[in-house]
């Protein structure tokens, strides 16, 4: 299987086009897709089956969290390959970030890996004329902890330990507390090096929300996109934390799987109070996340994670997230490329990108109140 994602991410690459920090897809050169008569590259049979470009066109902007890049990528790649003509550009930078620039009006959608504020809906209304901000679940998927130990190929922590550690109380990696969790494990004395989010992200927020729920005692800062505990060291994106643990040895850091998965990054196993510590793996975050709660009202679609989870495989160190549209008051030009390119997502196709990319699909109950939002869009 992790073949299997290298390879699919690999061939993504091959045909993706960074500009600007900005995602932007070419519709030529992935390993496989054949070329239309014109030089156009053909869909996936998956794509063909299930893209309906409708009145889509023209360029569509959108912008946040960088924990859905990769998801994101590969979908922007398939909608574009089926849809000549159309350009869906999304900058990959914070879930924050994104949030701004939805509630400035100057994306159609945003990526954010928290639900909407009350604060922040209220001023979406300014944008999304006679209507609000939305959330809609569209990604899911572990928060993998990838480290960097020399001589150290399998890791176990649980959430008071993983708290200690980011929290500069555990410093060296034989620390008692890792070794009672790891028998049998050599660990050496190196120092540890933990690295955490630089910007405001919806990733940090559900990594403290863990923390706090799991280790309350050990963790005595309120969940938020800010990270708020002292030391570490701080890097920009989920991207620039899974370099600088890919490149230093004793380090440890949080980002999504698919991030570890593409750089051969090894990830913790957490200890829940289950028979055996849990892989961070999309099939273990989807047993998690389908014990979510549907927390919004109406088209609103936040979800109630359960960071304590002791069930059986199930990995509760999980974010979802979420696309933020507007229920009303979308921008006419954009509307129908908005509706197009969300409906692909959240189809049975889009879905299955997913789980063979290191993420989870959205549970089959809720991804149906999914596309059935996204069909009300005005």
């Amino acid at each position: 299987m992790k073949l299997q994602r290298k390879n699919m991410l690999r061939a993504s690459a091959l045909g993706a086009l960074v500009v600007s920090g900005a995602l932007v897809l070419t519709a030529c050169g992935s390993d496989d897709n054949t070329k239309n008569t014109d030089g156009t590259t053909k869909p996936s049979a998956a794509a063909a089956g299930d893209i309906k470009c409708d009145d889509a066109k023209g360029k569509l902007l959108a912008s946040g969290s960088s924990a859905q890049k990769n998801a994101v990528e590969l979908w922007v790649k398939n909608y574009m390959a089926a849809c000549p003509g159309v350009e869906v550009n999304y900058k990959s930078s914070s879930s924050g970030e994104g949030i701004v620039a939805f509630n400035q009006g100057t994306v159609g959608f945003a990526g954010s890996d928290s639900a909407l504020k009350p604060e922040q809906v209220e001023e979406s209304k300014k944008i999304c004329t006679g209507g609000q901000g939305i959330n809609l679940p569209m990604v899911g998927g572990p928060v993998a902890l990838g480290f960097n130990v020399a001589g150290v190929d399998k890791l176990n922590l649980d959430a008071a330990t993983i708290a200690n550690i980011f929290n500069d109380k555990i410093k060296k990696w034989d620390d008692e507390a890792i070794k009672k969790l790891n028998p049998g494990v050599t660990l050496p004395s190196t120092a540890i090096q933990a690295f955490h989010r630089s910007d405001d992200s919806g990733t940090t927020e559900n990594v403290t929300k863990y923390l706090k729920a799991a280790a309350p005692d050990a963790w005595p800062h309120e969940a938020a996109k800010k990270w708020a505990a002292p030391g570490g060291q701080a890097a920009s994106g989920s991207a620039g934390v899974a370099a600088q643990v890919k490149q230093v040895d004793g380090s440890i850091g949080y980002f999504e799987l698919s991030f570890a998965s593409s750089q051969g990054i090894k990830t913790v196993d957490l200890n829940t109070g289950a028979a055996a510590p849990v892989a961070a793996t999309g099939e273990n975050a989807s047993k998690a996340i389908a014990a979510a709660k549907i927390a919004g009202t109406g088209s609103d679609l936040a979800l109630k994670l359960d960071y304590t989870t002791k069930a059986e495989g199930a990995y509760p160190l999980v974010l979802v997230t979420y696309e933020v549209v507007c229920d009303k008051g979308n921008k006419a030009e954009t509307l129908p490329t908005v509706k197009s390119f969300l409906n692909y997502t959240a189809s049975d196709a889009g879905q299955k990108v997913l789980l063979e990319n290191g993420y989870a699909p959205i549970p089959a109950e809720i991804n149906a109140k999914v596309r059935e939002a996204v069909t009300k869009l005005g």
